[in-house]
């Protein structure tokens, strides 16, 4: 019998407002993205669940940290979207400084998947984003989401385009997607499988190997 994929397993574990509440992770893999950029519609999409995020027309509704257990002690995490204007200043400063700290500081955290309108990648708070995380030498997944609404042509050159702007970065990769049409769904399913299973496989290693030292 094949096993579950990982993302299919996911549930709902918490949701948390400051570092402090954060759960204990073997390893996690945060979604980020502006408002109204398709983060919740691609998360849902990627598990198969079609209400596991919430999906709105409002923007900036999730204020929380969403952890979504895929298996014991790993995470997927839905992170709060950013640059929606309506949002009261003092809140925009909690979220930002929210955001940055878990970027930049959380261990448990193996790669981003950074949500991005295709039709207005690259904007300063996204590349605010990848200035946080991109000095940690981990992996982001760029999802160009809603392509759906682009030509072929416009699709091939957005793509293009925003490949060589971020041609300088490392680690980096950029796809097409829509959760509409469910372009590059399966591409994007498998890099992030991917990754937890590399990221799960070295925590069981260190384990062993601290389970198995014996003492001088």
């Amino acid at each position: 019998m094949t096993a579950k994929p990982v993302l299919n397993r996911a549930q709902f574990h918490t949701s948390v407002a400051q570092l402090r509440d954060l759960p204990y992770s073997r390893a996690e893999i945060a979604f980020a993205g502006r408002s109204n950029a398709g983060k919740s519609s691609a998360i849902n999409l990627l598990t198969r669940k079609n209400r596991l995020a919430f999906t709105s027309k409002t923007p900036g509704r999730t204020q929380l940290i969403n952890f979504f257990e895929l298996d014991a002690d790993a995470y997927l995490v839905d992170l709060p979207g950013y640059g929606y204007a309506k949002v009261p200043p003092a809140v925009k400063a909690k979220w930002e400084s929210l955001l940055s700290r878990y970027l930049q500081e959380r261990e448990a955290l193996v790669g981003m998947v950074l949500i991005m309108d295709a039709r207005h990648p690259l904007t300063p708070l996204d590349r605010q984003m990848l200035d946080w995380f991109a000095p940690t030498g981990k992996p982001v997944h760029i999802l160009l989401s809603k392509a759906d609404k682009l030509s072929n042509s416009e699709k091939a050159l957005t793509l293009r385009k925003v490949q060589q702007e971020l041609g300088e970065l490392d680690n980096v990769s950029v796809q097409l997607f829509s959760s509409l049409s469910r372009q590059g769904a399966e591409e994007a399913a498998a890099l992030i499988e991917g990754w937890f299973a590399q990221a799960l496989l070295a925590d069981s290693q260190a384990n062993e190997e601290v389970g198995g030292s014996v003492p001088q």
